[in-house]
């Protein structure tokens, strides 16, 4: 593993594009399960930062370009994602502190900035690991507490009217997704039983579909789907939301982003250990497809991939370094050999649709989806509550390092709210 000095791989680095074979399954997935995590964040666009339906659109197929481009550009062997646990935090100190769309989105380019020069820093001078390093467990695990329980507080007390809303399928979706991800005998299934791995293999899908059953039984949704193309509004977003345009935040903005920053970088290092880890647990299996990791290079491409959303589509945190379900699926079927999945980094480009989110403009998809995408939202935040303060426990040794923990939780819940 190399892991410092300038590495400009990043520029040269091979573009698996080229030269990879089509991988149907894991393209057919990431169309249903990619498509419909990719637009979660629709409906908040809508409301709290005044786009409307298209323009919201339109901000996430920017997103989910500048995603993709880790593996596709980059070649990272990870599948990029958000980083899930900063979300609640951004959320809550963004929209609590900030009343206007245009200062939410100079809040949402100030931190992203200051994140990006962060990860500049630490990748130029290969400081990352010694200062996540020498973070004491019990700070870490109370930020990670701390991101569960603000999650929860999104869910179940600030945006509750999207619940109430629509609660037999916000309810049918929340527990079958619970179910699916974190029951014991569930899990026990998935070995023994074929269909039952085949079916969890779609990650989220499944609770939109028990969502839909029993949401539409109740007559919870409200269908227009509409025919025809979207056609991406790209100058009317802008207006509002380049900093070319609405100006670039105030000084006082990147000094109050910066405890945010920092703290999604912590969260950030952690994820970035938890793919490399996934993929060393599947390489064993693999020894024709030899994966590398460069650290360096990964500090790069993420510094350069917010750097992008900071000037075309602020919105903190879409632009991490990996979703662990997406990643997961594919290393699954990675470890069955090479007829199943020629290479890793074949994989996760078909699972990301090789960057390029047609779909997303067909409005007879974009206009079936927008019921669900509430629901998306709220399994998003949920799911990403369960796993942080399952991993703050077990991160948190002994009595003494759960009480810091559980301090630090309710302080960075209550002072970002």
């Amino acid at each position: 593993m190399r892991n410092s000095g300038f590495n400009w791989g990043i520029f040269t680095a091979r573009m698996p594009i080229l030269h990879m074979r089509v991988e149907w399954r894991e393209l057919l997935q990431g169309l249903v399960v990619a498509l419909s995590t990719g637009l979660a964040l629709v409906p908040l666009l809508t409301t709290a930062f005044g786009l409307t339906f298209e323009e919201a659109i339109t901000i996430s197929v920017i997103h989910i370009v500048i995603a993709t481009s880790s593996v596709m550009l980059f070649g990272e062997p990870f599948a990029s994602g958000w980083i899930a646990p900063a979300l609640p935090f951004t959320l809550a100190f963004v929209m609590g502190g900030y009343d206007t769309p245009t200062e939410r989105f100079q809040m949402m380019t100030a931190v992203t900035l200051d994140f990006t020069l962060i990860l500049f820093i630490l990748g130029v001078t290969g400081l990352g690991r010694t200062l996540v390093g020498k973070i004491p467990r019990a700070l870490k695990a109370g930020i990670i507490l701390g991101a569960s329980l603000s999650a929860f507080k999104r869910v179940f007390y600030d945006d509750v009217d999207s619940f109430v809303a629509m609660p037999v399928a916000m309810t049918a979706a929340l527990i079958s997704c619970l179910v699916i991800s974190f029951y014991g005998p569930f899990q026990r299934f998935k070995i023994k039983y074929k269909t039952i791995a085949f079916i969890a293999s779609f990650g989220l899908l499944p609770s939109f579909v028990f969502a839909g059953v029993f949401g539409g039984f109740m007559g919870e949704f409200q269908f227009d789907i509409q025919f025809g193309f979207l056609i991406p509004p790209f100058g009317d977003l802008m207006n509002k939301v380049s900093p070319f345009i609405i100006g670039f935040p105030p000084w006082e903005y990147y000094i109050a982003a910066l405890p945010l920053a920092f703290i999604s970088y912590l969260l950030l290092f952690g994820d970035l250990l938890t793919g490399m880890a996934l993929i060393e647990s599947g390489q064993k299996h693999r020894p024709d497809d030899i994966i590398e990791f460069d650290l360096n290079r990964s500090h790069y491409a993420l510094s350069i991939r917010n750097g992008l959303m900071a000037m075309l589509a602020p919105f903190f945190p879409t632009q991490g370094i990996l979703w662990a379900g997406a990643q997961v699926i594919v290393i699954e079927r990675w470890k069955e050999g090479k007829q199943a999945i020629e290479s890793l980094f074949s994989g996760i480009s078909a699972f990301y649709y090789y960057g390029i989110p047609l779909l997303v403009l067909f409005l007879p998809v974009v206009t079936f989806l927008k019921p669900f995408m509430p629901i998306a939202l709220m399994l998003a935040l949920t799911m990403t509550a369960v796993a942080c303060f399952r991993l703050a426990f077990q991160i948190a040794a002994g009595n003494r390092d759960r009480v810091i923990t559980l301090i630090i939780a309710i302080i960075l819940t209550y002072f970002w709210g």
